[in-house]
């Protein structure tokens, strides 16, 4: 997840049954396999400590920002510091690179910490890459296991690094790092060859019950990932985390126990189908497992006090895969808040401040000393009872006026409603700038126009009107006979984008796009004004699931290339009018 990960594809998991040639111990690891590698057992050490995942940047903003971010070895002390004081004795780092991955090894060194490390070596993917880009894609590949041997095997650093980590989610389906199954082999047997430590490669849960044998046959251990937070909103029917049926008062309780309960399935999936390619003397450990506690997608499953609840879960798990069935380790995700990763941030036990999140205030007192650093709580007072959990939403009263207007300059009619509340968002924020005061203006409907200029992002843009709370209005009254109406002078080429979505019962929002040409519903692309008209029942037949009741957009106008097959990059203006619902 380090290096971004976004989107969950559906788990794919084929169970081989193989005749086992060889059945060993199920515990640290040791025993022979049929073909492959003599497994290097994981030491008691490893499998002793409370584990983290850790990443040191501080101010980087996004990936750009990286290389230029300096991580001075006092910010890297006071990281340890924390962690330590918050019972962490083993960290996984994500790659061997100067910057963390050396540093943090003489941090530890110099200071003589009671800290050990799983390292990573970060693996650059050649599944869709170019063939010219292949040659520079392998030398940085090479370099990147260089630096990981020249480390794992430093005569200071070999005994604080217990395993080595080759590759992050380069197998699974949404993988943006996607390794040929025999090139990410070829990297694990180099480095493999040249240490002393296990060695494994991090990956989801999915795409390591499914992995070749050529991986498998090169690997000490699995390092799994399992995200049930994440499945609840990309794959949100793999289980019941809503508990509709439980009381509000005991519903957190419920999705929370049934997360957990998720989280030990999928491990337990990936550990039958090891056993059931008789792959037994392989030991499994969790590389990741956390909770995002500031994701908007994830209302009802993103806050603090659910995090704990998690976290603590975890925590009890891993004390039992210790001493019994179960992982042999498990990495939470993450120590620490990284800006750089935008979206995707939100997952730190501690922010990017270093201030201890709710999960782990309660391990030390408010501004008590925690080695060489302060632990400090992060702002905000919690308790158990603000646990969030799923509710059902509130279907407001059905809009009986026969027209709902979202821009216009008119007079309101007798039989119209015009929404308050509602604003303009352009996709990803930037994707589309707006006046909403461009002199430029429909035919009677005098005053003002909706100009927008087009600032597309490598996948297109869009501009949308919602509500910034995310309330819904109830326009099913205009199911039957409605239309969406709107006025429009372009002469943007190729085709646009027309949409509306909902909320859902289920509180699954879903959405209709339609792509729209010229002579499709009235629109022109000549720059003159024309009055595009589509009927709603278009946007039902195109996605039944739409809930009328519960309009989340309004209205939305886009080009995401993928779907228009538009030539990237276009700016050209498209100016609105009088856009607005009608029976």
């Amino acid at each position: 997840m380090q290096h971004q990960r976004f989107g969950i594809a559906a788990m794919r998991i084929v169970l081989s049954l193989l005749l086992a040639t060889w059945i060993a111990s199920c515990g640290g690891g040791g025993g022979v396999p049929f073909t492959g590698v003599t497994i290097r057992p994981l030491s008691e050490d490893f499998m002793s400590r409370k584990a983290v995942a850790y990443g040191a940047y501080r101010t980087a903003r996004n990936p750009a920002e990286l290389d230029a971010e300096v991580i001075p070895p006092a910010n890297i002390k006071q990281d340890l510091d924390l962690m330590l004081a918050a019972g962490f004795r083993l960290i996984r780092l994500f790659s061997s690179d100067d910057k963390v991955a050396r540093q943090t090894l003489q941090v530890i060194a110099d200071n003589n910490l009671n800290m050990k490390v799983q390292l990573g070596a970060f693996i650059r993917g050649d599944t869709f890459a170019a063939p010219a880009d292949l040659p520079a894609i392998r030398a940085a590949n090479e370099a990147s296991i260089a630096q990981a041997v020249a480390l794992a095997t430093h005569p200071v650093f070999k005994d604080i690094i217990l395993a080595v980590s080759i590759g992050n989610e380069t197998q699974v389906d949404f993988s943006g790092v996607r390794t040929k199954p025999e090139t990410l082999a070829g990297y694990l047997r180099t480095v493999r060859n040249q240490i002393t430590q296990p060695v494994t490669t991090d990956d989801n849960w999915a795409a390591w019950a499914d992995m070749p044998a050529v991986i498998t046959n090169e690997v000490d251990f699995a390092s799994i990932h399992t995200y049930a937070q994440l499945d609840t909103f990309f794959n949100p029917k793999l289980f019941d985390w809503r508990q509709k049926g439980e009381p509000e008062a005991s519903r957190a309780t419920a999705m929370m126990n049934a997360v957990h309960a998720e989280t030990k399935h999928q491990y337990q999936q990936t550990r039958t189908a090891f056993d059931n390619k008789g792959l037994s003397y392989i030991p499994i450990t969790v590389g990741e497992t956390g909770w995002n506690v500031i994701d908007p997608r994830l209302s009802f499953r993103a806050h603090p006090v659910n995090q704990k609840m998690y976290f603590d879960q975890i925590t009890a798990w891993a004390a039992e895969g210790r001493t019994g069935a179960g992982p042999k380790a498990v990495f939470y995700f993450v120590a620490f808040d990284e800006p750089w990763k935008q979206g995707d941030d939100g997952w730190g036990l501690f922010n990017k401040d270093r201030q201890a999140r709710y999960a782990i205030q309660a391990i030390n007192p408010d501004n008590s000393p925690a080695g060489g650093a302060t632990w400090v709580w992060a702002p905000g007072t919690f308790t158990p009872a603000d646990a969030l959990s799923f509710r059902s939403p509130v279907v407001n009263a059905a809009i009986a006026q026969n027209q709902y207007t979202l821009y216009s300059d008119l007079a309101p009619g007798a039989s119209e409603v015009r929404p308050t509340g509602l604003r303009w968002d352009a996709f990803d924020g930037t994707t589309a700038a707006r006046n909403e005061f461009s002199p430029n203006f429909g035919p009677g409907d005098a005053g003002n126009g909706l100009e927008i200029t087009p600032q597309p992002a490598s996948f297109g843009w869009g501009l949308v009107r919602q509500s910034p709370t995310g309330a819904t209005d109830n326009l099913s009254s205009f199911a039957a006979t409605g239309r969406l109406n709107f006025w429009v002078s372009t002469t943007y080429p190729g085709k646009i984008e027309i949409g509306i979505s909902t909320d859902t019962q289920d509180r699954e929002p879903q959405e209709a796009i339609l792509q729209l040409q010229p002579g499709d519903h009235g629109y022109c692309s000549t720059g003159a004004w024309c009055q595009v008209s589509i009927p709603l029942k278009d946007f039902i037949a195109k996605n039944p699931q739409l809930d009328l009741s519960l309009v989340l957009s309004r209205f939305l106008i886009s080009d995401v290339y993928s779907r228009t097959g538009n030539a990237p990059g276009n700016t050209t203006k498209v100016y609105l009018d009088g856009i607005h619902w009608s029976k």
